[in-house]
């Protein structure tokens, strides 16, 4: 990380795209800095006003002041250029050429998830956050997890990796050290805590606008190879990430929910257009990113007991035709329970979601 390379964000113009075609043609910022005019123009086919803010050392001066401002709030940067920065994020077109990181930036090291949703949470996407970020914790052997730190699954992401002992890395649409939204200070506080990290790519010189939110959507894209998008309505920033994430050659999957719940809108169609893998359990993630390999051993199960207590009527009735070793498909599961398409479909999700039983080739169910 040079001065050059902090350098690079602040000329006028440049963008996210420009300052990797630059680095990337002429192999550093120092090189970018050292070279002529002509060489940027011509050769790089830079703009002529952009080019001779470069010469002119533009960004010089904001640069200076931003190593002062992170000396002063413990802020560390990386560049795009330098072995600690995210290897998957380093290989998006549109990839910020300097972060800011609060906390373990090696918690990126280890294999990543992104998972986001709407800030619209209802209960049955909170219950699959936290069921899904607890199968892969009791699984999968030291991975992070990914998410914004927004209201709704966001949030909840985050709460549930800190409950069951899985770092995460939270990126935020703000200069550090700020956390936005304010009520989440303590949030952000136990994910450094806990080992994770808080990252932006904003300088504290930054202007404040929406559009900086989607921006924010790449990086989550781009830091994992596969992105979860949890809930989402017909439109939203989760489903901007998930084509972003398509866009990197990345892998998209997503919780299906009912048809009437404006919260599974989103993910319900990202399912059906084909750009996402349906996602009922932490097994289907691990066989989606092919994880077995970061599977511990003799670790306990995914799928845990569930008292019958806390199953619905409908659910036990369920569990109760399938008490058999003889799988079942869905005109069988229709006539022995006499529910009609929806209570049995409804039915079947909430047990796939417990862990109770699985669904197999053509549409055949059996218990676990």
């Amino acid at each position: 990380m040079t001065i050059e390379d902090l350098s690079l964000i602040f000329v006028s113009g440049l963008g996210a795209r420009g300052a990797a075609h630059l680095v990337e043609h002429f192999g550093s910022a120092e090189a970018i800095y050292e070279a002529s005019l002509s060489d940027l123009t011509e050769g790089a086919g830079l703009r002529k006003d952009i080019a001779e803010g470069i010469i002119h050392r533009e960004g010089l001066k904001q640069a200076l002041k931003e190593v002062e401002h992170c000396r002063k709030h413990g802020i560390s940067m990386v560049a795009a250029t330098d072995p600690d920065y995210p290897d998957l994020l380093r290989h998006i077109p549109d990839r910020p050429h300097v972060l800011f990181v609060k906390g373990n930036i090696e918690a990126l090291s280890k294999p990543t998830l992104s998972m986001v949703g709407t800030r619209e949470m209802s209960p049955s996407g909170q219950y699959a956050t936290n069921k899904l970020i607890e199968d892969l914790a009791s699984e999968v052997d030291d991975f992070t997890l990914v998410s914004g730190i927004a209201y709704g699954i966001d949030a909840a992401c985050h709460r549930a990796a800190l409950a069951h002992g899985v770092s995460s890395v939270a990126v935020l649409a703000n200069a550090l050290p700020e956390i936005n939204p304010t009520p989440h200070r303590q949030l952000a506080e136990d994910i450094l805590r806990n080992g994770g990290a808080l990252i932006s790519e904003l300088s504290s010189q930054s202007r404040q606008n929406g559009k900086l939110f989607i921006a924010r959507n790449r990086i989550i894209a781009g830091l994992s190879m596969g992105v979860v998008v949890v809930e989402s309505q017909a439109s939203g920033g989760s489903l901007s990430t998930a084509s972003l994430a398509d866009s990197y050659g990345r892998l998209v999957m997503a919780v299906p929910g009912r048809i009437s719940d404006a919260t599974s809108f989103g993910t319900n169609n990202l399912i059906r257009s084909g750009m996402a893998r349906m996602v009922i359990t932490a097994r289907d993630i691990i066989d989606d990113m092919d994880w077995e390999s970061h599977c511990r051993r003799g670790g306990k199960e995914l799928l845990q007991d569930v008292l019958p207590s806390e199953l619905a009527p409908s659910e036990m009735t369920v569990m109760a035709v399938l008490n058999t070793d003889v799988t079942l498909d869905m005109s069988q599961l229709l006539s022995a329970t006499g529910f009609t398409i929806g209570e049995l479909m409804t039915a079947l999700m909430n047990l796939e979601l417990k862990g109770l039983i699985r669904t197999l080739p053509g549409q055949r169910y059996e218990k676990i």
